[in-house]
């Protein structure tokens, strides 16, 4: 992986540019941020550019045997250690047993979250660790000798993730690290490690990506797109790339929400203006909404809650701090004034009730059109104080 390959982030690629012009490379370093950003393909590519025979100021070659190599992930002098799960209940698995299905991933995705690598590998049901057992295979892969005679590195994606055994473990060898070994720790939360881990590596911190930034990827991977639609992605997105390609993912569904949204407030609005006609209609639409999935409900419920808010943003007049498609702002202009601070607190609060009821497995038809019922009174108070 290339620099050039990577969005945005340009200063902090100059800076790890420069650490290898200087040769001055930290034997240990975190790179650490929100999802999104770029942080494993940065270290992928900073290890691809310490390795490479023809380097230049701004990449590595992306020809020579040693890049060839690293574009696959296959470069010898090349390990990896991320969350996994246990397949047999009586052995500690370790990251080799899964490293087919990472190169996968980041060759497929290059960025994804963890929640995707997790499906990606089957875990659905829990989080994944990095086992005590890694610690012994990380210790193992980096004591044996250079391939070429270069830097042995060690990418550890999400670090916070490994056990306390594992961590403890790992700090002999990052006090005492063999020659020309290089760590590259990836995390997104950097306050889970052990404050003694912490303390022996250096640290840099992986901006969001600029709207502008994602924006052009966008166009660049998706060439039929608009750069209208491409901006409010990007803005929605709030600096994450992975964010905005989940939006494209959910796209179908969200505008099944966005529907669902506005019928049910246009017709709790014309009950409260007595067009009681509109009740019954409110009716169906509780028991067409039932008639989904528990987690459909749940997403439709947490997407409910998302627009209560932006709606109620945007009556300050800020829009650089509203987060809407196109498709809601067109809603919203109009719907917005309704939500103030006469309702708003009692929205999130019916909401919340009827997220913890579904879950509870209560009677989604009863569970909804209650909060038909509600909503009626809210919007009425927000009209009316």
């Amino acid at each position: 992986m290339q620099f050039r390959q990577i969005i945005g982030q340009e200063e902090v690629k100059h800076r790890l540019r420069l650490s290898v012009k200087e040769g001055r490379i930290p034997h240990a370093q975190l790179l650490y941020g929100p999802a999104g950003v770029g942080k494993l393909q940065l270290a992928i590519a900073y290890a691809q550019y310490l390795a490479c025979e023809n380097r230049s100021d701004t990449d590595s070659c992306g020809v020579c045997p040693s890049c060839k190599r690293y574009e696959q992930l296959q470069h010898p002098d090349l390990h990896f250690a991320f969350p996994i799960f246990k397949e047999k209940p009586n052995r500690d698995s370790v990251c080799n047993d899964f490293i087919d299905k990472f190169r996968e991933i980041v060759l497929l995705k290059r960025d994804f979250s963890q929640t995707e690598w997790y499906e990606y590998i089957g875990l659905t049901t829990k989080q994944g660790v990095i086992y005590e057992a890694e610690s012994s295979e990380i210790i193992r892969k980096l004591s044996l000798k250079s391939f070429y005679n270069g830097y042995k590195v060690m990418i550890i994606w999400l670090p916070e993730k490994m056990n306390t055994v594992c961590a403890n473990k790992l700090l002999k060898i990052l006090e005492e690290p063999a020659p020309q070994t290089l760590f590259l720790l990836v995390s997104e939360e950097p306050e889970a490690l052990l404050t003694t881990i912490l303390s022996r590596v250096q640290q840099m911190k992986i901006p969001l990506l600029s709207e502008k930034d994602i924006a052009s990827a966008l166009r660049k991977n998706y060439e039929d797109m608009s750069i209208e639609e491409s901006l409010s992605i990007a803005h929605i997105a709030n600096g994450s790339y992975v964010k905005a390609l989940q939006q494209l993912q959910e796209k179908s569904d969200q505008a099944v929400y966005l529907e669902n949204f506005i019928k049910l407030m246009r017709l709790a609005y014309r009950v409260g203006r007595k067009e009681y006609a509109a009740l019954k209609e409110l009716q169906k639409w509780s028991q067409d909404v039932a008639a989904w999935g528990r987690e459909m409900q749940k997403n439709f419920l947490a997407y409910t809650q998302q627009q209560i808010r932006e709606n109620f943003v945007r009556n300050f007049g800020q829009p650089e701090i509203n987060y809407q498609t196109i498709a809601e702002e067109n809603f919203s202009i109009k719907f917005s004034r309704f939500i103030n601070e006469k309702n708003v607190e009692q929205f999130n609060k019916e909401l919340d009730l009827a997220q913890q009821q579904i879950e509870q497995n209560g009677n989604a038809r009863i569970i909804f059109f209650d909060l038909c019922l509600q909503f009626i009174v809210l919007l009425n108070k927000g009209q009316n104080g």
